[in-house]
Parts: structure tokens; C-alpha cells; sequence
């Protein structure tokens, strides 16, 4: 039977990490099943969720130190179990762009724990505009909305919290 790991790693970046990372997991024997990977500021991050049989699981947690010192990543690794499908939720991708300034994200996250809404997946990004050189700030979230909440009314509400901000928003059901 199968047993799943996530392992998160963090390092100075430089090109072939990710080479060399799934390499050693491909000879281990572990399976990537999912991934999030980016370099944030000079440094590389990296999420992975990873199958395997018992022997490689094993194998990969005798590894770890020596994992980290080849690459020179700091590396993290934790059992999980599958997620918990429930189909009691609407899946939802919502884009948050505006003017940047303290506070949006949390302010965001505020909202939708308040409401039991869970973030499955965020990217934040920042930049500038193009003509006037205004700092701007993008919010990109695939969220799970309880079915028992009206979503009209969590896209109403949620509006509102980006005015307050002077953030445009736009939902869209995910497929």
C-alpha cells in the first residue's frame, strides 16, 4: 500500500535543482503526485506531494540529511494522508487585482476564513504598471465555498472587501 509524503524544500536558486531533486526521488522511488515550485527574491521553494511504498518511504527519511547537504536545500518532510474529498462545496478561482498596500492579503484571508471558506491554492504577485510606474498587486485563489452559503451573496460581500481596498475582483466557477 501505498503512503504518501509532502516534502518542502528551500534553498538558494540556481538552475538544475529541480534535476536533481526528482532525480533522487525517480531512483528512491517515490511518485510525484502534485507540486508547487518558485522562486521567490533569490531563493528557490519547493512543495511536493509524493507516493511511494513503504521501503521508499523509508528510504527518503534515512536520506533527508544527506538530501540537503547535496543540494543545499533545507528540506522538511512530513507524512500526510489523502485529502478529504467532500462534495459539499462549490470550487471557485477568484482574481483580486488592484492598487498594492499593506494588508490585502490578510484582509482577504480574513474574509474567507470567516465565512468557512477554504484557500486551496494561492499566488500573490507584485509589479508595476506599465505607463504610470504604480505599485500593483494581483491575487490569484482557487477557493472551496460551502454549498449551504449563497454565492451571490459571498461574491457581493467579498466585492466589498475589495472596494474598501480599491481591488477589482472576478470570480468564476472552477471545472
Amino acid at each position: 500500500m501505498n503512503q504518501s509524503l509532502v516534502i518542502t524544500a528551500i534553498g538558494a536558486d540556481r538552475p538544475g535543482i529541480v534535476n536533481e531533486l526528482t532525480e533522487v526521488l525517480l531512483n528512491i522511488g517515490l511518485n510525484i503526485e502534485d507540486s508547487r515550485m518558485s522562486v521567490l527574491g533569490g531563493e528557490f521553494a519547493v512543495m511536493l506531494l509524493v507516493t511511494g511504498n513503504h521501503s521508499s518511504i523509508d528510504a527518503i527519511n534515512q536520506q533527508k540529511d544527506s538530501l540537503s547537504t547535496s543540494l543545499n536545500l533545507n528540506v522538511l518532510i512530513k507524512p500526510t494522508t489523502s485529502r478529504n474529498v467532500n462534495d459539499r462545496f462549490g470550487r471557485y478561482k477568484i482574481t483580486v487585482e488592484g492598487m498594492d498596500n499593506p494588508g490585502i492579503v490578510h484582509k482577504l484571508a480574513r474574509y474567507l476564513s470567516q465565512h468557512s471558506i477554504n484557500i486551496v491554492n494561492m499566488q500573490t504577485d507584485s509589479g508595476h504598471a506599465p505607463h504610470t510606474g504604480t505599485p500593483m498587486f494581483t491575487v490569484n485563489m482557487l477557493v472551496d465555498i460551502p454549498v449551504e452559503l449563497i454565492i451571490e451573496q459571498v461574491e457581493n460581500d467579498f466585492a466589498a472587501v475589495c472596494d474598501e481596498l480599491s481591488m477589482d475582483v472576478e470570480f468564476k466557477a472552477a471545472l
